[in-house]
């Protein structure tokens, strides 16, 4: 498995430790992000990531920023991403199991850094469930 990553400066330190959990788990990881803690605008380090996940150079995406917010919304411009953001793992199991979320966005100011962990592991390990939720995924890309 292939997972493109970016962040800004307020998941330097969260995209660390995911990194390490990834690398644990013998996943390949594109690192985009910034590894400083000085502000850097988000979009230069999403959008990498959102053209990885879109071309399908990757298998998933993940993104932490401050709110979780501009990752996720310069993300879903792009015509195969369906960016998901979440702050617990319960929320991140709906956005794998019913919309089929190919990015992970993490609100680094509003989730500690375990649960940011547990949260990618949850969306790593929950597949779609298809069904009448495919109709509606289909639907989001038209």
């Amino acid at each position: 498995m292939k997972i493109a990553l970016g962040n800004d400066h307020a998941g330097t330190e969260y995209k660390v430790e995911i990194i390490k959990l990834l690398e644990s788990r013998d996943i390949t990881v594109i690192n985009y992000g910034t590894n400083e803690l000085t502000s850097v605008d988000y979009p230069d380090f999403v959008h990498p990531v959102a053209n990885d996940v879109d071309k399908k150079l990757v298998d998933f995406g993940i993104l932490v920023c401050g709110s979780g917010n501009g990752g996720s919304m310069t993300d879903n411009k792009y015509p195969n991403v369906r960016a998901g953001l979440c702050w617990t793992k319960e929320i991140t199991e709906l956005t794998r199991q019913h919309n089929n979320a190919n990015i992970l966005s993490i609100p680094a100011r509003y989730t500690s850094i375990q649960q940011s962990l547990a949260m990618v592991e949850t969306f790593l390990d929950t597949p779609f469930e298809g069904g009448r939720h495919q109709d509606r995924v289909a639907k989001i890309c038209k």
